[in-house]
């Protein structure tokens, strides 16, 4: 019997179901759509507000992304709960790759630890795709406070304990872990003021409302720069590259180092093939002479890795953190 007309489309149709049924027919289509990342302006969620290190740092990351892929990346800032808020946004975003946001130390290496509930679940709720920077903290301090050095600073803050106090740019952040193993290590007695952010904290430190921060070096480093601050220490393992004059916080206090860093991810079930993508342009980025030039002379280090390293490196760091916190007391505030 001949075939008809009618009989060609429904036989295509079969064919395609069969073909959504049949693993690895259909996906090749799709793969191929997902290795074209992005086929859209991406959103990637800022957890910190404008004008911090940590913005700074992103929002280099993301212009570089819109040159490679020509593709807008609009960045949404989520602040607040050290970064949580933020955080609890990316994991709650749908899996497609077109929402992303910024891994950040506090809150997937110290909250885990420092709080008692969490909106997510680090080892559950997200897709880790990559390293971003790596950057040092900068203890600065009110011009008015009378010391010029950390053995100054300490020999102070013994002498009049309780009547100093250190911001932060949020509870859980390395900023304030900062303070706290300064607290720890030099056995003093200061007050932790917590606030949605570096730039907010900057205002009451220059106002003499709080009297010292350990922050990203970024922002901390140009006060530092104008006179409006004084720097006396770094909290990397050594001086930075960008403020060699600078001791570190370990000359004075050995074991002392704490240092911040960022990355990319995105909520649970991003298709593999746009995590490579992502991945695999974010190693490009970082290794372009412009972005390492401007993440350096903002103080980071571009700091590359593979999704699988990044979620290795990640419950280490966390391991690591937990050790400080419980030793120390750290606690929201």
């Amino acid at each position: 019997m001949p075939k008809t007309t009618a009989a060609l489309p429904r036989r295509a149709t079969l064919a395609a179901m069969a073909a959504l049924a049949t693993p690895g027919l259909i996906c090749p289509a799709l793969a191929q759509n997902e290795a074209n990342w992005p086929n859209a302006p991406v959103r990637f969620i800022g957890i910190f507000p404008p004008g911090g290190g940590t913005d700074i740092m992103t929002r280099l990351w993301c212009q570089k992304m819109s040159e490679l892929t020509s593709q807008q990346f609009v960045i949404e800032n989520r602040a607040g709960a050290g970064g949580n808020v933020g955080t609890e946004a990316i994991a709650r975003a749908a899996p497609d790759g077109y929402t992303i946001g910024l891994a950040s130390v506090g809150a997937l290496a110290i909250a885990p630890t420092l709080y008692a509930r969490l909106p997510f679940d680090p080892n559950r709720d997200f897709s880790y795709i990559s390293g971003m920077y790596q950057l040092p903290n900068l203890l600065v301090i009110n011009n008015d406070v009378p010391a010029r050095t950390v053995p100054e600073l300490i020999a102070l803050l013994r002498a009049n304990p309780g009547r100093y106090a250190y911001a932060s740019s949020g509870s859980g952040t390395t900023v304030h872990l900062s303070g706290e193993m300064f607290k720890y290590l030099a056995n003093l007695d200061i007050l932790h003021v917590p606030y949605r952010g570096g730039a907010p904290a900057h205002i009451d430190l220059l106002g003499g409302r709080v009297h010292m921060i350990f922050d990203n070096i970024p922002q901390a480093l140009l006060l530092a720069r104008e006179g409006k601050v004084r720097a006396l220490a770094v909290t990397g393992a050594a001086r930075s590259p960008q403020a060699p004059d600078i001791p570190t916080m370990a000359e004075f206090l050995p074991g002392f180092e704490i240092t911040s860093w960022g990355g990319v991810m995105g909520p649970a079930g991003i298709p593999p093939a746009i995590i490579a993508r992502i991945n695999a342009l974010t190693r490009q980025a970082l290794e372009s002479p412009d972005l390492i030039r401007r993440l350096a002379e903002n103080g980071g280090t571009p700091w590359y890795t593979s999704a699988e390293e990044f979620i290795r490196f990640r419950a280490a760091n966390e391991a690591g953190f937990a050790s400080l916190i419980r030793a120390s007391g750290a606690r929201v505030e």
